[in-house]
Parts: structure tokens; C-alpha cells; sequence
């Protein structure tokens, strides 16, 4: 499993990713998921990727071959976000098709994810999660991330915390505690945790960085945020049993 995600705000993107592709009590293996095929100037281009890791890798390959050989439909010609995000549907499907009965023979699931976020020059930034069946979704101003693989554990910090008005340093901290949370609850993500920041406009990165195991940065946003989460426990208010009892056709408001 994985856990990656994307957030677009109106001052640019985060794109995070950890690195842990199987887990295990005496097997671990970590591989890159956060890749970086910008075109420096013209256009940016963020995946992370999630799901089988042989079709994933052979997605990449095939990108990068058609960048290499100046195909004319590549990741650097098409016009726009959308079509980057079905070019890069059509590719898992076509390596799905080439191995999925000889996957499917030994039951394994051949189905993957990928996030792809960034900005094409005279165009807005822009955050899309592309599906195996190549087909995809994008974010919104009311709905600003994406996520995927095992994105239940950090979710609800980015539900309470991002709005599309959120600076990107913050932004970037909020990946970096939504993956934390992730990591304390679910062992099948781990460091390394790649992070990059991208202001909008820019047309370069400038801001990215790599977390490895017993990063001095990860441990002190843990012992933090659950120093702040003590805290925040601690000062609730006191539940009211003599209240408990109600009519059961009452409304209880929920925040």
C-alpha cells in the first residue's frame, strides 16, 4: 500500500508521497512514488502514483520514451491538463492490457492510481487524479486535494485545515502531518516522504525535499501535533449525563 496526495491552492501546489511499497514483519521495500517530468519554463508536471508497481513503472517508461524520442503527442505537447491526464490514462491501460491475463493468472490486481498536478504556461495550475480505466477526476476550489492509496487515516486533517485560500507553507505541512498520521496508524506507509511545493506562476521548483527514516524534522512535527492533540483533548467540555437521555426524536446537531 501507499499513501500520496495533491493540494491545490490559489497560491500553487503540494505534491507528497511516501516511498513503502510493501510491508511486512521482516520484509520492507520502498520505492519512489512523487516524480518530477516538468518541462522548466513552459510547464510543470507532478505524478505520484499508487497501485501495481510494474504497471506504474511501465507508464513511466513509456512517458518518457515518447519524451525522449520527440514523439509528437508527449506529456510537453498536448495543450492542456486534460488531455495530459487521458495520454497518461491511455498509457497504464495499454500496459494493463499487454499484462493483465498473465497477472490475473497468479490473482494479482493489476489496477493503480496517479495523481498529476502542475501548470502549463497561460494556464491556471490544475490537480488531477487519473484512474486505471483511464478515465479521471480534477480538484476544485470547493474539494482543493486528492488522495490515494491508503488515505483514510489522514484525511480528516485536511478536511478540517485546507480551503483553497491556504498559503503553501501551510499547505505543505498539512501533507507532511496528513502523511504522518497515516504512518502512525498504518504500516504499510513509510519514509522516505517526498515532498514539493510549487508556486504558482513560477514554472520551476524551488522548494523539495526528501524525509528519510529518523528524520529530525519528522519526529519533531510528531511530537507536536500530538503534544497539540493532548492538549486540545484535555480542554474539552466535560460530557453532561444528566442530559444523555433525550427524546429520541430530537434533533442532535453534529459540528
Amino acid at each position: 500500500m501507499t499513501y500520496c496526495l495533491g493540494i491545490l491552492t490559489k497560491f500553487g501546489l503540494v505534491m507528497a508521497a511516501d516511498s513503502r511499497t510493501n510491508a511486512g514483519v521482516d520484509y520492507i521495500s520502498t520505492y519512489q512514488k512523487l516524480f518530477d517530468l516538468s518541462q522548466p519554463g513552459e510547464r510543470i508536471l507532478l505524478l505520484c502514483t499508487s497501485g501495481n508497481l510494474s504497471v506504474t513503472q511501465g507508464a513511466l517508461t513509456l512517458l518518457r520514451q515518447d519524451l525522449q524520442s520527440g514523439a509528437e503527442v508527449n506529456l510537453h505537447t498536448l495543450p492542456n491538463f486534460y488531455e495530459i491526464a487521458r495520454y497518461i490514462g491511455e498509457k497504464l491501460r495499454q500496459i494493463q492490457e499487454q499484462d493483465r491475463s498473465w497477472l490475473q493468472q497468479d490473482g494479482i490486481d493489476a489496477t493503480c492510481t496517479v495523481i498529476l498536478g502542475g501548470q502549463i504556461k497561460g494556464q491556471e495550475p490544475e490537480l488531477y487524479m487519473i484512474y486505471s480505466q483511464g478515465n479521471c477526476i480534477h480538484a476544485t476550489k470547493d474539494t482543493p486535494f486528492l488522495q490515494i492509496g491508503e488515505t483514510k487515516y489522514g484525511k480528516p486533517i485536511l478536511d478540517r485545515t485546507l480551503t483553497f485560500e491556504t498559503p503553501l507553507e501551510a499547505a505543505a505541512k498539512c501533507a507532511l502531518l496528513s502523511i504522518d498520521s497515516t504512518m502512525k496508524s498504518n504500516i504499510s506507509v513509510g519514509p522516505p516522504i517526498s515532498l514539493v511545493m510549487y508556486e504558482i506562476n513560477s514554472f520551476r521548483i524551488k522548494h523539495e525535499l526528501r524525509l528519510r527514516i529518523g528524520a529530525p524534522y519528522l519526529a519533531q512535527i510528531r511530537r507536536h501535533w500530538e503534544a497539540c492533540l493532548r492538549q486540545a483533548f484535555e480542554c474539552m467540555p466535560e460530557i453532561e449525563w444528566e442530559h444523555a437521555l433525550q427524546d429520541s426524536n430530537e434533533d442532535i446537531p453534529i459540528d
